[in-house]
Protein backbone atom coordinates (compact mmCIF):
# COMPACT_ATOMS: atom_id res chain seq x y z
CA UNK A 1 0.00 0.00 0.00
CA UNK A 2 0.74 3.78 -0.38
CA UNK A 3 3.07 5.11 2.12
CA UNK A 4 1.11 8.03 2.85
CA UNK A 5 -2.58 6.36 3.02
CA UNK A 6 -3.50 4.64 6.28
CA UNK A 7 -5.80 1.70 5.82
CA UNK A 8 -9.01 1.51 8.08
CA UNK A 9 -11.37 -0.71 9.41
CA UNK A 10 -14.15 -0.45 11.86
CA UNK A 11 -12.30 -0.83 14.86
CA UNK A 12 -9.75 1.98 14.31
CA UNK A 13 -11.86 4.51 12.53
CA UNK A 14 -13.07 6.54 15.30
CA UNK A 15 -9.85 6.93 16.48
CA UNK A 16 -8.07 7.68 13.14
CA UNK A 17 -10.55 10.36 12.42
CA UNK A 18 -10.99 11.98 16.01
CA UNK A 19 -7.06 11.50 17.21
CA UNK A 20 -5.55 13.27 13.98
CA UNK A 21 -3.66 16.66 14.29
CA UNK A 22 -4.50 17.25 10.82
CA UNK A 23 -7.84 16.83 8.90
CA UNK A 24 -8.28 12.99 7.97
CA UNK A 25 -9.62 12.53 4.01
CA UNK A 26 -10.97 9.18 4.08
CA UNK A 27 -12.05 7.54 0.92
CA UNK A 28 -15.05 4.76 1.17
CA UNK A 29 -14.50 2.67 -1.80
CA UNK A 30 -15.10 -1.11 -2.60
CA UNK A 31 -13.24 -3.86 -4.83
CA UNK A 32 -15.90 -4.21 -7.28
CA UNK A 33 -16.62 -0.58 -7.59
CA UNK A 34 -14.69 0.54 -11.35
CA UNK A 35 -14.71 4.63 -10.39
CA UNK A 36 -13.28 3.43 -7.22
CA UNK A 37 -10.38 1.76 -8.78
CA UNK A 38 -9.79 5.08 -11.42
CA UNK A 39 -9.87 7.30 -7.95
CA UNK A 40 -7.17 5.31 -5.98
CA UNK A 41 -4.29 6.31 -8.38
CA UNK A 42 -5.43 9.78 -7.61
CA UNK A 43 -5.89 9.69 -4.16
CA UNK A 44 -1.91 8.06 -4.09
CA UNK A 45 -0.95 10.83 -6.25
CA UNK A 46 -2.42 13.84 -3.99
CA UNK A 47 -1.70 12.37 -0.93
CA UNK A 48 1.72 12.26 -1.80
CA UNK A 49 1.84 15.76 -2.62
CA UNK A 50 -0.22 16.76 0.39
CA UNK A 51 -0.03 14.50 3.11
CA UNK A 52 2.01 17.19 5.30
CA UNK A 53 -1.44 19.22 5.65
CA UNK A 54 -3.86 15.86 5.89
CA UNK A 55 -4.06 12.54 6.98
CA UNK A 56 -5.13 10.06 3.85
CA UNK A 57 -7.09 7.03 4.53
CA UNK A 58 -9.12 4.50 2.58
CA UNK A 59 -12.02 2.16 4.44
CA UNK A 60 -13.18 -0.57 2.19
CA UNK A 61 -16.86 -0.33 2.90
CA UNK A 62 -17.82 -4.46 2.21
CA UNK A 63 -15.42 -5.72 4.75
CA UNK A 64 -15.94 -2.45 6.97
CA UNK A 65 -20.12 -1.59 6.93
CA UNK A 66 -20.55 -0.13 9.77
CA UNK A 67 -18.36 3.15 9.46
CA UNK A 68 -19.94 3.33 6.09
CA UNK A 69 -23.47 2.77 8.15
CA UNK A 70 -22.54 5.04 10.50
CA UNK A 71 -22.12 8.24 7.75
CA UNK A 72 -24.60 7.17 5.65
CA UNK A 73 -22.30 6.56 2.13
CA UNK A 74 -24.94 5.33 0.00
CA UNK A 75 -22.89 5.52 -3.17
CA UNK A 76 -19.20 5.11 -3.96
CA UNK A 77 -16.60 6.22 -3.83
CA UNK A 78 -17.22 8.55 -1.17
CA UNK A 79 -14.51 11.10 -0.10
CA UNK A 80 -15.37 12.79 3.79
CA UNK A 81 -12.86 15.19 5.28
CA UNK A 82 -12.71 14.99 9.19
CA UNK A 83 -11.16 17.60 10.86
CA UNK A 84 -11.44 16.73 14.87
CA UNK A 85 -13.76 13.67 14.63
CA UNK A 86 -16.68 15.61 12.71
CA UNK A 87 -17.13 15.88 9.04
CA UNK A 88 -16.59 18.94 7.73
CA UNK A 89 -16.63 18.40 3.71
CA UNK A 90 -17.29 15.56 1.55
CA UNK A 91 -17.80 14.47 -2.20
CA UNK A 92 -19.63 11.68 -4.36
CA UNK A 93 -18.36 10.24 -7.09
CA UNK A 94 -14.94 10.47 -9.27
CA UNK A 95 -12.98 13.52 -9.38
CA UNK A 96 -10.21 14.22 -11.12
CA UNK A 97 -7.06 15.37 -9.82
CA UNK A 98 -7.18 18.89 -9.99
CA UNK A 99 -11.26 18.89 -8.45
CA UNK A 100 -9.41 17.03 -5.48
CA UNK A 101 -6.66 19.06 -4.93
CA UNK A 102 -8.99 22.12 -5.00
CA UNK A 103 -11.97 19.79 -2.85
CA UNK A 104 -9.16 19.85 -0.31
CA UNK A 105 -7.15 22.80 -0.86
CA UNK A 106 -10.94 25.00 -0.58
CA UNK A 107 -11.30 22.70 3.36
CA UNK A 108 -7.95 23.02 4.60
Amino acid sequence: MHPHITMLDDASFESVVSNGAKPVLVDFWAAWCGPCRALASLFEEVASSHHASVQFAKLDIDANPMSASKYNVMSIPTLLLFKEGEVIASKVGLLTKSQLVAFLESHI
